[in-house]
Formats: C-alpha cells, sequence, structure tokens
C-alpha cells in the first residue's frame, strides 16, 4: 500500500477516493443516519419533511431518483436536482431559477452538510436526504437509503407500488449476493478502470469487470430480470450503470473489450428496463455526458464531449417479454412523470 496515497474528491461518485498502490479505493464513509417509520434514529418518516437532493448525471443518485418514482413517493418525499457539473467544493443547484434550490433556499449541497457538520471531512456527495426543518443533511448513505424507501415508507407509497425486495429469507439472501456483485464488481467496477493510477491496476480492473459482465450475460439469459419474473432493487442498482455504459465508460473509463449493444442478452435486458416507466424517463443523456467529460479533467484534459454514440437503439424493440413474468410483480406501473421532473426530450431517445 502507498504510504501517501493520493486523494481526489469525486462527489458524483460516492465521496472522495484514494489510489492505494495505484489501485483506485472509494471512500465508503457515509452519514449513516436513518429515516425510519419509528424514528428511532430521531427522524421519524413524515410526508414533506424530507428533500432528496440528487443529479441526474450520477449512477449513485438515479437509483434513488428511479425507486423514488417506482414507489410513488413524489408527494411524501419532495425532489431537488443540482445540475450535471460541480467544483471541488460541491454540487450546485444552478437549473433552478437564481442558482437556488427552491425549497432549501442554498446554491450548493455543501450548505446542507455543514448545517449538520460545520467541519463535515468527507467527499459532499449526492444523493442525500436533508431535514427541511433545519436544513441539515439527515443521510446520504445511497446504499441504505433505497432500502429505507422501500420498507420504511410504505405507509407514503402509491397503490400498486411494485415489491422491490423480496419477502423470503432465502430470496433476499440471493439477491444482497448479487447486488454485492455488481456493486463491487461492475457499479465501482468501471470507476476501478477509469481511475487506475498504473497499467497493472487497470489490466486487473478491466478482468473483473468484463468477468462480471460475462456472469451477468449468462444469468439473464433465462430469465427476465436478475432475481426472476419481476424488477427489485438489484434490478435498479444494475440500470445505473448499463445505462451509461456506452455512452461514457466504454471510452472515458476505457471498459472497452466491447459495448454494451455487443453483449446481446445484457443490451436486450437494459433496453427492457429503459422503456419501463420509472427506467428510461430518469435518464438525461446529456447531463451524464456531460458530468464525466467536463469534470473529469484528470482523465479528459480539454473537457471536449464527443458527440456520438447513437441513442437511438434505446427504443428498439427488445423482445424479452418472451421470458414471460410480470415486471411490477402483480402490482402497476408508475403513472406520468411529474410536473417539473420531466427529463428534457431533446437529452433522450425517448418520446
Amino acid at each position: 500500500m502507498n504510504a501517501n496515497p493520493t486523494e481526489r474528491p469525486e462527489h458524483a461518485q460516492g465521496g472522495t477516493y484514494t489510489v492505494e498502490g495505484q489501485e483506485y479505493v472509494r471512500d465508503q464513509r457515509y452519514i449513516t443516519t436513518r429515516i425510519t417509520a419509528d424514528g428511532s434514529d430521531g427522524y421519524p418518516v413524515e410526508e414533506g419533511r424530507y428533500r432528496l437532493v440528487a443529479a441526474r448525471a450520477c449512477p449513485w443518485a438515479n437509483r434513488a431518483i428511479i425507486v423514488r418514482r417506482l414507489l410513488g413517493l413524489e408527494d411524501a418525499l419532495s425532489i431537488g436536482l443540482a445540475g450535471p457539473t460541480h467544483d471541488e467544493r460541491s454540487w450546485t443547484f444552478d437549473l433552478d431559477p437564481g442558482g437556488k434550490d427552491p425549497v432549501l433556499g442554498i446554491e450548493r449541497i455543501q450548505e446542507a452538510y455543514f448545517r449538520r457538520d460545520p467541519d463535515y471531512p468527507r467527499g459532499i456527495t449526492v444523493p442525500a436526504i436533508v431535514d427541511t426543518h433545519d436544513g441539515a443533511v439527515v443521510t446520504n448513505d445511497f446504499a441504505q437509503m433505497t432500502l429505507d424507501l422501500s420498507t420504511q415508507w410504505t405507509a407514503h407509497q402509491r397503490p400498486g407500488a411494485p415489491r422491490l425486495l423480496p419477502d423470503d429469507p432465502d430470496q433476499r439472501a440471493e439477491m444482497d449476493a448479487v447486488m454485492r456483485r455488481v456493486f463491487t464488481e461492475v457499479n465501482n467496477g468501471v470507476y476501478r478502470c477509469g481511475f487506475a493510477g498504473s497499467q497493472e491496476a487497470y489490466d486487473a480492473a478491466y478482468v473483473r469487470l468484463f468477468d462480471a459482465l460475462d456472469w451477468l450475460e449468462e444469468r439473464l439469459a433465462d430469465r427476465r430480470f436478475l432475481m426472476g419474473p419481476a424488477v427489485t432493487e438489484a434490478d435498479v442498482r444494475l440500470f445505473t450503470t448499463l445505462v451509461r455504459f456506452d455512452a461514457v465508460y466504454h471510452g472515458h473509463f476505457k471498459c472497452n473489450r466491447n459495448k454494451l449493444t455487443e453483449m446481446p442478452v445484457l443490451w436486450a435486458y437494459a433496453r427492457d428496463l429503459f422503456q419501463l416507466p420509472g427506467f428510461g424517463d430518469t435518464v438525461d443523456f446529456a447531463q451524464i455526458k456531460e458530468h464525466y467529460y467536463v469534470v473529469h479533467r484528470d482523465i479528459n484534459p480539454t473537457g471536449i464531449m464527443p458527440a456520438g454514440p447513437d441513442l437511438s437503439g434505446w427504443t428498439t424493440p427488445h423482445g424479452r417479454e418472451s421470458l414471460g413474468g410480470d415486471p411490477w410483480g402483480g402490482g402497476t406501473p408508475p403513472g406520468p412523470v411529474r410536473d417539473g421532473e420531466q427529463v428534457d426530450p431533446d437529452h433522450t431517445p425517448l418520446r
């Protein structure tokens, strides 16, 4: 291990990261306070009290945006969206009139972190949930956050909301194992390639990533979704990496053994999810590309964004219905996207 690891802020990617021995290592120290039905951490679930701060560019925040929409929590949990770029301090609300979040009244999410801890020492990340009573961040623990939206916010979910977490303990244990592998090898694996500090570190990361993608290609060959016939949290977590793969990770992060479009099972699976309400209608390809290519100047010093790739394939038929199943597990799809929360139609192939 390098005695003096290089540490850099990586606000979109869940915190700071270090290059130790030239290998990318994610800082996974988060504010782990939870918002629960019983308020055991001091923050009870209350309709209208909390605000989800996210960014469409960020895959970790995209998870929370999707789960909130699938569960129909728009009335219970408002959303504030930062712009696609940020400086070394934090994400900013440059998409809002006057450059301020209209509910929190702040210009950058850093202000809400400092209200929680004036000496907050770690990455200023999204997603974060902020208490509108005092303007302070409650949690930025993105992995636990979406699980709690499923389990703690049930009183505010829409009728027909899908069950994203299995009730059966054995199925849940299997799903947790799948999600662990997806996180370490795929969600985080693309960053391990992109921020490798040596050829050896990159080569090892590259092999791990594509070994996992080959495993997923095999797993999904005879089942429509990761856990079977219905969408679960596991699919949400994989989708946010797959939808960025060809647009960003293939070139920008050198994850270039092949494109997603060249992996027939995963490409069909990703299109299946993209075309479901709650998935593709949260994706803003223009913001995704702007974030990665403009912010990551250590990888892309010129800040030039590539014109491609052609994204029209996301809306082509996928044929996954032949595997059977019901994406909503007996529930119903979410309704139309709320006014004010729509993705710019020029930024996505959805029409």
